[in-house]
């Protein structure tokens, strides 16, 4: 065992692990507030129903032995025969390290849905779905991609670290479910602005931190890949960001911060399937070609009719897309070229229409059975409270800690109140009331 390589993808995988939280705070900003809470949790019951699952028979079907090229058996279902001493067949680190690791990326897939479906989904159907999806659309495709004998992997197509199986997959499928549940009400109708952008920033903020261990800990070993992958990870996020920006200065007149952060997300995902295949030159291209076309991507939904609330196919379906077709031409070492485009192509069309396909179907037996859809009245009043019973925030103290005015000493009568000064109330609020400003009354409405 390689003490130094199992280091290094152990704290890859806790990398991984603290996106969905990250992920979390970003979609959890962009949504309206009454939904904040919901958008969180959306994320958050990610770790909880896939590492179950991962560990019964999710590991056993995607990296279990090969079955026709397309799913794995389940020899290890429970993770039976896996032991400590257990090794990866390249060598260096044990077994249960790269069941941790992998484990962290069927976390995040189903959770980058999620977005596509704020504020009007009901969070048991969401439960029910994400099982659903991640069992019959991620553990096949993780398995096409980087198990030996995935057909993916046998035609040589390039993914390194998630472009067809995490993002493509991911992005389609949110499309498929958002025709089946339909459109928000007041969509292009009602404004529908983030609540929270500095939560935003921080949501991108730790995606981004922990891409580097989606990303490097994908080389399996802390070496000369796991650095260029790292090191393609900043340069091609950078360009994006500065591409996003650029594009939106020229097409609405201004940068914006929601902008600086999808742009950042859209070439993070762009480089994760060709990062240790190009050089800084090619990171840079696939960033700023990433940051451009997600920019002029997330429009679409407004011209084609889709509900994607928080962008979801537009940077990461389209993304993804970007990055996975555009290595074939720029990796490096003599792969590129047409030949290695084609075969590209052919992994990224062949996920997109598995994954439609079998999401839109998981979605309508949903709709049908249990229901997808939140009640109208639920969704107009926010989710929050139909399905958690909590708010993201507390207006109800808004008057002070005590939530009581201070003691003042009443004016001699015939006394003028002092200009500017508020007249104080004819009665006090009772011991422990809070006082409420017409402020906090409008933000909750």
């Amino acid at each position: 065992m390689n003490g130094a390589d199992t280091a290094f993808v152990l704290v890859s995988a806790f990398f991984v692990m603290l996106m969905t939280p990250g992920l979390a705070f970003f979609y959890g900003g962009m949504v309206r507030v009454k939904s904040a809470l919901n958008m969180l949790m959306m994320s958050f019951i990610s770790l909880a129903v896939v590492s179950v699952l991962w560990v019964l028979f999710g590991y056993s079907l995607a990296f279990g032995p090969d079955a026709g090229g397309v799913i794995g058996n389940l020899d290890h279902a429970g993770l039976r025969g896996l032991t400590p001493d257990s090794l990866t067949e390249q060598g260096g680190i044990p077994l249960l390290a790269f069941v941790l690791f992998q484990m962290m990326f069927a976390v995040l897939a189903p959770a980058l849905m999620s977005g596509a479906l704020a504020d009007r989904v009901t969070f048991g159907a969401w439960a029910v779905f994400l099982t659903l999806w991640v069992t019959l659309v991620y553990f096949p495709v993780a398995h096409w991609v980087w198990a030996e004998g995935g057909w993916l992997r046998e035609l040589e197509v390039i993914d390194f670290a998630g472009g067809t199986a995490v993002h493509i997959n991911a992005g389609i499928g949110a499309l498929a479910a958002v025709l089946v549940v339909g459109e928000r009400i007041g969509f292009t109708k009602d404004p529908m602005r983030p609540h929270n952008l500095p939560l935003v920033v921080l949501g991108a903020a730790l995606l981004w931190f922990g891409w580097f261990g989606f990303n490097a800990g994908s080389a399996l070993a802390a070496d000369g890949t796991a650095a260029t992958m790292a090191l393609n990870t900043q340069v091609a996020t950078g360009a994006a960001l500065a591409g996003w920006l650029a594009y939106e200065r020229l097409r609405h007149g201004a940068f914006t911060t929601l902008g600086a952060a999808s742009g950042a997300i859209a070439g993070l995902v762009a480089i994760t399937p060709a990062g240790a295949s190009v050089n800084a030159m090619g990171a840079l291209v696939i960033g700023a070609v990433a940051g451009l076309v997600c920019s002029w991507a997330v429009g679409l939904k407004y011209k084609l009719g889709y509900d994607d609330s928080l962008d979801v196919v537009g940077v990461h379906l389209v993304g993804g897309l970007v990055g996975t077709l555009l290595v074939g031409f720029l990796a490096v070492d003599g792969v590129g070229g047409p030949a290695q485009f084609g075969k590209q192509a052919l992994g990224a069309f062949s996920v997109l229409a598995f994954s439609f396909a079998v999401s839109w179907l998981l979605a309508k037996l949903v709709q049908v059975t249990i229901g997808f859809r939140a009640d109208p009245d639920d969704e107009t009043a926010g989710v929050d409270q139909a399905f958690h019973a909590e708010t993201a925030y507390d207006f109800t103290a808004v008057g002070g800690s005590t939530g009581r005015t201070p003691d003042v000493p009443p004016a001699p009568p015939g006394t003028a109140t002092p200009p500017g000064t508020a007249a104080a109330p004819d009665t006090a609020a009772a011991p422990g009331t809070a006082l409420r400003s017409s402020r906090a009354t409008k933000v909750d409405a």
